[in-house]
């Protein structure tokens, strides 16, 4: 591997000093341009590369956003992380990339790993297991350390920082409303994320929305679980013994497999079974019939995150007022449901 020199090395060779060198690759006026050309020159020919960590030191900034999310393998959050480079990029930011896999721990270890001067500050959202535990003490001390924070879609009221959500609550009732509207009677209630805040969210409001609407909800059209094996468990013989009519499903696993079974159980959707899935990922198009599902809009919610983030590192101002923005959801009706006319 080609070898990186280094300021002092540069120096040496050309018989200036370390000051020389680094004022004229810096295009300081204080330097003749020969001798910029001539260091510039030599830099790029000995492959030389500016150390950030030093930099950081020194200016107290890096131009660097740490990205921290729980699931590369979920659409949802490839399309937030799309938003959040193209700002980033834009504003000349770089971004340094990490995976939970849904671990408190793992979580605890980026943020320390990437807050030594490493990074300006933090966009994320929260593991299933910080989530589950409610330990959130991780983000008050990067937080109090001058770190700041922006979270989005699965946040912690608690913590003091500038959150991006979309509307969970609003949107579960809109869905479950179009249901109703379209003639569905026995509406069954599916879910493998019910131990995440967006998941608890969207049951609410399914029941809010029921219950304005004046129908009770069976017990039995209702599955809740924390984990996608344990909604495998329980959704076999599901729509033999409930037949139900219409399925809200709250994250992508549930729907699509609510989907399969309807099908591999003899129902015509939309016509015998209605569906509609949250989050939009290439699944939902690809099934035949395609999915309606619950738009989270995530590159928006990205570019919306960064920009904030952004804002708050190059403002001169010394204290913040939190804020929670909140992106509006679209149901996007496929196939799997009847229009309203």
């Amino acid at each position: 591997m080609k070898s990186k020199a280094t300021l002092k090395q540069i120096a040496k060779e050309l018989g200036v000093s370390v000051s020389t060198v680094s004022k004229a690759l810096n295009g300081s006026p204080e330097i003749s341009e020969p001798t910029k050309q001539r260091v510039q020159e030599y830099a790029k020919l000995k492959n030389y590369k500016p150390n950030v960590i030093g930099l950081s030191l020194k200016n107290r900034k890096t131009k660097t956003i740490g990205v921290i999310i729980p699931n590369i393998l979920n659409h949802f959050f490839a399309k937030v992380f799309s938003g959040i480079e193209k700002v980033a990029d834009e504003k000349g930011y770089k971004v340094i990339t990490c995976i939970t896999n849904e671990s408190a721990e793992k979580e605890i270890n980026a943020l320390e790993m990437l807050s030594n001067g490493t990074i300006d500050g933090f966009i994320l959202s929260i593991a299933e297991e910080s989530q589950k535990l409610q330990k959130f003490d991780h983000f008050n001390s990067i937080i109090n350390d001058g770190t700041p924070i922006v979270m989005f879609d699965r946040i912690a009221d608690e913590i003091n920082c500038d959150k991006v959500v979309v509307d969970d609550f609003e949107s579960a009732i809109n869905a479950t409303e179009h249901l109703i509207k379209t003639g569905c009677k026995k509406i069954a209630l599916l879910s493998s994320i019910d131990n995440l805040s967006v998941g608890k969210l969207r049951a609410k409001g399914f029941y809010d929305a029921m219950a304005k609407h004046d129908i009770k909800v069976d017990d039995k059209l209702v599955i809740l679980t924390e984990t996608s094996e344990d909604f495998n468990k329980k959704i076999g013989g599901f729509f033999i013994k409930n037949k139900p009519d219409g399925v809200f499903a709250l994250d992508e696993h549930a729907s699509v497999t609510a989907m399969k079974l309807g099908i591999q159980n003899g129902y015509k959707i939309p016509q015998d079974l209605q569906l509609i899935g949250f989050a939009d990922g290439l699944w939902s198009r690809r099934m035949t019939p395609s999915l309606s599902t619950v738009s989270q809009h995530g590159p928006e919610i990205g570019e919306v995150a960064a920009q904030l983030l952004i804002d708050k590192l190059e403002s001169n101002e010394e204290t913040f007022t939190s804020t929670t923005t909140t992106i509006k959801t679209e149901l996007r009706e496929r196939d799997s449901t009847k229009k309203l006319f």
